[in-house]
């Protein structure tokens, strides 16, 4: 009798969460101790003989000392034999045998003493060949290092400008607001030196008193005036984030 399919799986539900609610197994409390080094107990002794190692014939062969034969010299002439002196070459054999011939376009190096030619030897050479033929002058290296004379005073060429570059050679003039650089020294006015400098002034002249950190000086202390600042609508405007970096969530 075939149980129905809703059964079925309720059983088979039941048994798989069953299954997943024990609990794991602790694996260190019985740890593997499968090594030679880690053993429960002494090994047993031997009575027999040793282990006997077998070589295979191959390990054999490599384990030989390799032989040396001694270099056999053969002379440099050796007798023919009488079937090479009574055999006739093939058509092939003779067809291979040729030199090659050379290629169609190919021409021989000219040899390094070439034949002067009859009319290079009737030849006049002209007055610029003959000027060109003569060794170039060379002034000894010593000549170079002393000082050059100076060369002399030419005569002044006439030489007349255009109206333009006279135009663009004229100095242009200054703006007529143009305040010309103050001196380094300039002399003191008299209501400088008889002024007498106020209580306030004074006050502001003087350096700027500070204490150290060992007599109690904190420099983390925000002024008053910096508490009670409204920051301006430019400067709310420039501690915004940029809209491109803020994320839309």
């Amino acid at each position: 009798m075939l149980s129905p399919p809703h059964i079925s799986s309720a059983v088979s539900m039941t048994t798989r969460t069953q299954e997943l609610s024990r609990p794991k197994p602790n694996r260190l409390r019985h740890p593997d101790r499968r090594s030679v080094y880690w053993l429960d107990a002494l090994p047993p002794e031997r009575t027999g003989s040793t282990t006997r190692t077998v070589l295979t014939p191959r390990w054999l062969e490599l384990c030989r000392n390799k032989t040396f034969y001694p270099p056999v010299t053969r002379s440099p002439i050796w007798g023919v034999s009488g079937g090479a002196l009574r055999a006739v070459a093939s058509s092939r054999l003779c067809h291979l045998a040729r030199p090659r011939a050379p290629a169609a376009g190919w021409q021989p190096d000219l040899p390094l003493l070439a034949p002067v030619k009859a009319a290079a030897q009737a030849a006049v050479a002209s007055s610029r060949i003959c000027q060109l033929a003569q060794p170039r002058t060379r002034r000894p290296p010593y000549e170079d290092c002393g000082p050059k004379p100076k060369p002399g005073p030419r005569a002044p060429m006439p030489r007349k400008a255009s109206a333009h570059i006279e135009l663009l050679a004229t100095p242009k003039r200054d703006h007529p607001s143009y305040a010309a650089a103050r001196p380094d020294c300039w002399p003191t006015s008299r209501a400088a030196r008889s002024h007498v400098a106020s209580q306030r002034l004074l006050e502001l002249s003087g350096p700027k008193e500070r204490k150290g950190l060992f007599e109690g000086y904190d420099p983390y202390v925000i002024s008053r005036g910096a508490r009670s600042a409204n920051p301006s609508t430019r400067i709310q405007q420039l501690c915004r984030p940029l809209a491109r970096k803020c994320s839309s969530s």
